[in-house]
C-alpha cells in the first residue's frame, strides 16, 4: 500500500515512488504569453539603433516599400556601383529620420543588398525610429 501526502506547493507525493502529481493545473492567460514580434529595428550592444535594410538599387525614386521581419525594404534611385547606392541610402534614411548624414552609417553589407544601418544619435528609441519609417512607408 502506497502512502500519499501533500506538499506545501499542493503536490501529491507518493512515498513509494517519489514522483509528484500536481493537484491543480496552472493556466496562463494570453496576456502573460504576449511576446513582442521580432522587428527589423533593434538596439545593438553599443546602444546604437540598428536597422536591417533590404536595398533595391536602380529604382526611379527613393522610397520605403515595406517593413517586414527580414528588414525594411528601401528602393534607391542610384545604381549599385562604386558605392553610389550606399551613399544614397544613407542620405535618404538620414532625411527620413530627420538626422544629419554623420549620425547614420552603414555597418554591414556594403556589397550586399542586405545591409545594417546604424543610427548613433538623434532618435531616442527604437519605437520612435520605427514610427518615422512607417510614416514614410505609408506616404
Amino acid at each position: 500500500m502506497r502512502r500519499l501526502f501533500t506538499t506545501a506547493q499542493g503536490h501529491i507525493m507518493s512515498k513509494a515512488k517519489g514522483k509528484t502529481k500536481a493537484t491543480s493545473k496552472t493556466t496562463t492567460t494570453p496576456a502573460e504569453k504576449t511576446e513582442t514580434p521580432p522587428l527589423p529595428i533593434n538596439l545593438d550592444k553599443s546602444g546604437n539603433i540598428a536597422i536591417k535594410i533590404l536595398a533595391k538599387p536602380g529604382a526611379k525614386q527613393n522610397g520605403i516599400t515595406d517593413i517586414g521581419l527580414e528588414g525594411v525594404g528601401v528602393q534607391i534611385a542610384a545604381p549599385p556601383s562604386e558605392g553610389e547606392a550606399n551613399a544614397e541610402l544613407v542620405k535618404y534614411l538620414s532625411k527620413v529620420l530627420g538626422l544629419r548624414k554623420s549620425d547614420v552609417s552603414l555597418d554591414k553589407g556594403s556589397r550586399s543588398r542586405n545591409k545594417i544601418i546604424l543610427v548613433s544619435k538623434g532618435v531616442s528609441t527604437v519605437e520612435a525610429c520605427l514610427e518615422m519609417i512607417r510614416k514614410e512607408c505609408d506616404s
